[in-house]
């Protein structure tokens, strides 16, 4: 899929998750849902930090397109030296490591790492990155005809602003984990949802994903998993703008509404 189908499908996975924290009795303080959905909203996009052309590669300007070069690198070798007999060699690691669950699982532990241990400057950086994501992906058509100056403007002053507010008591630093010195733990949640939704996403498009890596599936260790072909469609189809991304609204508003209480 596109970026802006990945960064709705995201968003509303988190409101869904809203939504079912609330039917198990522990609901989501509303800024938690809130930001919560805007770093799933950006999350969806990280997968594609193997691709020279995704939002993400361009997003940070030279730092995320270096990130890129590197990245696509180490999934190229990682796949290389796992593959399975039959399976290809490759120049190039798209859609290999990165649309994997241990990559998003590995994301979302060093990032919750990062919040509880770096403190109140590592939960800003973190909540920058995914704000500046979140509007690349949710408000893509303005986003390209601004400069990265603004966008990056804008995802600070919403990080600056989410953190302030969840930092306030009842708010969701410690939501889910209230342990001493666990505020915050629960960031890698959204990011692991995110990256796990996108390769969803990816799974049922032409070329399927590989999510079960390391998983042998009819003897490949890349198995590229997927919908059976006649459902499959190639990304930017009418099936993606025109059903599921309305889809995605629709289920995530609902999402959100229950979540809140205000229905149900």
């Amino acid at each position: 899929m596109m970026g802006p189908a990945h960064s709705l499908s995201g968003a509303a996975a988190w409101l869904g998750a809203g939504a079912a924290a609330a039917a198990l009795d522990h609901p989501m303080p509303w800024p938690v849902l809130l930001a919560g959905s805007l770093i799933s909203s950006g999350a969806a996009l990280a997968p594609d930090l193997d691709h020279k052309s995704a939002t993400i590669s361009r997003a940070f300007g030279p730092f995320s397109r270096g990130l890129c070069g590197v990245i696509d690198k180490l999934s190229e070798a990682v796949y290389n030296s796992t593959r399975g007999h039959g399976e290809r060699r490759r120049s190039g690691g798209h859609r290999t490591l990165t649309h994997t669950w241990p990559w998003a699982l590995f994301l979302g532990v060093g990032f919750s790492a990062a919040a509880v241990f770096g403190g109140h400057w590592a939960v800003l950086v973190i909540l920058f990155i995914h704000m500046v994501l979140a509007v690349e992906g949710l408000l893509w058509r303005a986003a390209r005809v601004s400069s990265d100056i603004l966008v990056w403007l804008l995802g600070a002053t919403s990080a600056w602003t989410l953190a302030d507010v969840l930092d306030r008591p009842g708010n969701g630093s410690d939501w889910l984990f209230t342990g001493p010195g666990q505020e915050y733990l629960w960031l890698g949640l959204p990011i692991v949802l995110g990256a796990l939704v996108h390769n969803i996403g990816d799974a049922i498009t032409v070329s399927g994903c590989p999510i079960l890596w390391p998983v042998k599936i009819d003897g490949k260790r890349w198995y590229p998993l997927g919908t059976p072909e006649f459902m499959r469609f190639r990304a930017g189809a009418w099936v993606e703008t025109r059903l599921l991304m309305p889809l995605f609204m629709l289920l995530g508003g609902a999402g959100g509404l229950f979540a809140l209480g205000v229905i149900g």
